[in-house]
């Protein structure tokens, strides 16, 4: 059966390519802001579904396994998304020194030829050193890290942020926008419904 990726992240596009798979890439269109939870586990299975829903509205009826995610990052008690500007960015990097920075990313499956859906959620822990205020204007400036299209204002896999790391508890692929071993179990169930 075709896959379908519903996600323009580049990231996303590579982890899937990593595991092999051929895919088509429908960008969903919807409002991530007018989904709102407290919840970031929530959060990120309603805006996952939200974006099912809009990839099946574009594909019409076609069979297809649609893969759609969403990611946040929990600190402290409050989700962080993509930042809103540098100086957000900056704020938000300075103040995870040594601290546990959690990404919550949920992946959905669902096979628009049986309308079932399959979702799970991959909690990652990661603890970055302090930044210092010269490595943290070398991130803000360096247009490859792309931090204004980072949730949590950071890109674990990019030498600048890899060097900073003390810890990561959880999938590498996770914390890039899409868990590797949840996806393929939901794609394996999706693709053999019971």
């Amino acid at each position: 059966m075709k896959i379908i990726l519903g996600s323009a992240s580049p990231r996303r596009t590579q982890i899937l390519k990593e595991m092999g798979y051929e895919f088509e890439v429908v960008k969903p269109d919807i409002d991530e802001k007018a989904l709102r939870d407290d919840d970031p586990q929530r959060l990120v299975l309603a805006l996952a579904n939200a974006k099912a829903d809009a990839v099946l509205e574009q594909i019409r009826n076609e069979p297809a396994l649609i893969i759609t995610s969403d990611q946040v990052v929990s600190f402290e008690n409050q989700i962080l998304e993509k930042p809103d500007s540098l100086q957000n960015a900056r704020s938000v990097l300075k103040s995870y020194g040594g601290n546990p920075v959690h990404t919550v990313t949920s992946s959905v499956v669902t096979n628009s030829a049986t309308g079932q859906r399959y979702a799970g959620v991959d909690i990652t822990t990661i603890r970055f050193k302090p930044f210092s205020d010269e490595l943290l204007e070398s991130i803000i400036n360096d247009a490859s890290v792309d931090i204004l299209n980072r949730a949590g204002s950071f890109a674990i896999e990019h030498p600048k942020f890899a060097a900073s790391t003390i810890r990561v508890d959880g999938e590498l692929e996770s914390i890039m926008g899409l868990p590797k071993a949840l996806t393929q179990r939901l794609l394996n169930q999706a693709a053999s419904p019971e």
